[in-house]
């Protein structure tokens, strides 16, 4: 029996039954109040206003809740898994610690998944981003063009390889990047554009890869949290010249430390990609450094516990759809009293990794849905132009309305894989009573 068979064994074979108290295969806590997979969590009929709203003085009063918006932290099983793991890589005669046979299984198990050419594993998705650009040929008197909205390594990534960062304007809605804002800030130095898909939301990749096509630029994928997600049945991550996935914590697929994976169907970068992560190294070759690398390899306790985990990661998925489901169903009639909520276009399975919606009164939404108990974040507060450390590269006057709305109204949602029916419905519950 292989050490991957082992691992997936031990997660199966200790699953309890559905109703049963202590930790299950997909990570859950065994109960069965809108945990299984593929079961919505939005209940029965409700007495009905003149508006479309539920008459809410109607409804029984919940308990008090205290939902943090960030996920509890590993279950006993994750945690079981990973001392196994250790110990599985620790005592193994071979003693390899990172990119061994199990970095390997991984990325042979996420290229068939993907179904893409090449899968490479890294050490971080900060890494990933710069193993790319420098891959791409991104470098000094280069310009790399990145949405205004978004995490901050998306900017400090093309620093990092000497490029210029020039920042691209979002749709107000989606908060991923507009394709005709990037493409007017092309110019002739442009080498790469990096669309990143954003909590739910997934960035208009045909029209993106046409645009590169048209005007003879790389496409950088940042499918960072989009594992799970598709556009016309091609997973996320497998549009571009070269996709990634991260591996924190909170994404989809996060395990317990820092990892990610880039995806790719281009040999040759897919082996350039292998020897910047290790030195500079060509894995035929060890100890014959090639060029400038850095160090962003995958460690083999973390590739352990990946694999014992990944048959069970649709499952997981699956429960958080089905919050996302109760959310869009239960929120879309206060789309009238000015809520925003995600949009995705046709053949699009979206991300499942934040749920945020928009209002112009987000602050005092925030407040209220702690004073019933509901942890909310907004991620950006600001949107990358007006960061600090970027101001140079976008001199005022530089207006991006898409950008700058989405981060003064934009509020996440608390979504992941242990939520119960009646915490989702509570968390909507207490939205729909700050418009009554």
């Amino acid at each position: 029996m292989t050490l991957t068979d082992q691992f997936t064994d031990a997660l199966t074979g200790s699953a309890l039954t559905a109703g049963t108290a202590g930790a299950t295969a997909d990570g859950t806590d065994g109960r069965t109040d809108g945990r299984t997979a593929g079961r919505g969590l939005s209940g029965g009929s409700r007495p009905v206003a003149a508006d479309g709203l539920p008459a809410l003085q109607h409804l029984p009063v919940p308990p008090p809740l205290d939902l943090p918006y960030a996920p509890p932290g590993p279950t006993e099983e994750e945690r079981t898994l990973m001392l196994r793991a250790f110990r599985e890589v620790a005592t193994d005669p071979d003693r390899t610690v990172v990119l061994g046979r199990r970095t390997g299984e991984l990325e042979r198990r996420l290229r068939e998944r993907a179904r893409v050419a090449e899968v490479t594993a890294c050490g971080s998705g900060t890494g990933a981003l710069i193993l790319a650009l420098r891959t791409l040929g991104a470098g000094p008197g280069d310009e790399v063009i990145v949405p205004a909205f978004g995490a901050e390594p998306l900017a400090s990534s093309v620093l990092a390889v000497g490029a210029t960062p020039v920042f691209a304007d979002v749709d107000p809605v989606t908060m991923v990047l507009d394709p005709a804002d990037t493409e007017r800030r092309i110019t002739p130095r442009t080498r790469v554009v990096v669309p990143a898909h954003t909590f739910q939301s997934v960035a208009d990749m045909p029209a993106l890869v046409e645009l590169a096509a048209r005007r003879g630029v790389s496409l950088l994928e940042d499918s960072a949290v989009a594992m799970g997600a598709s556009l016309h049945g091609s997973a996320a991550g497998s549009w571009g010249d070269i996709g990634l996935y991260s591996f924190f914590p909170v994404k989809p697929f996060g395990m317990v430390g820092e990892g990610a994976v880039l995806l790719t169907d281009d040999a040759e970068l897919a082996a350039a990609v292998r020897r910047v992560r290790d030195h500079g190294q060509d894995p035929a070759e060890p100890g014959v450094h090639h060029e400038l690398g850095i160090d962003s390899r995958f460690d083999e306790v973390q590739a352990a516990y990946q694999l014992a985990r990944l048959d069970t990661l649709d499952d997981r998925l699956a429960a958080r759809r089905a919050v996302v489901d109760h959310y869009e169903e239960a929120l879309a009639p206060l789309r009238s009293r000015g809520l925003l909520l995600p949009e995705q276009g046709p053949g699009i399975s979206p991300c499942l990794y934040v749920y945020a919606v928009q209002h112009e009164r987000r602050d005092e939404l925030a407040a209220h849905l702690a004073g019933h108990g509901v942890g909310t974040r907004v991620y950006y507060p600001l949107p990358l132009h007006r960061l600090p450390q970027f101001a140079r590269y976008a001199p005022a006057p530089h207006h991006l309305p898409g950008a700058e709305a989405a981060s003064s109204r934009h509020l996440a949602l608390p979504l992941h894989h242990h939520m119960t029916q009646s915490e989702a419905w509570q968390v909507t519950e207490a939205i729909r009573s700050f418009f009554a």
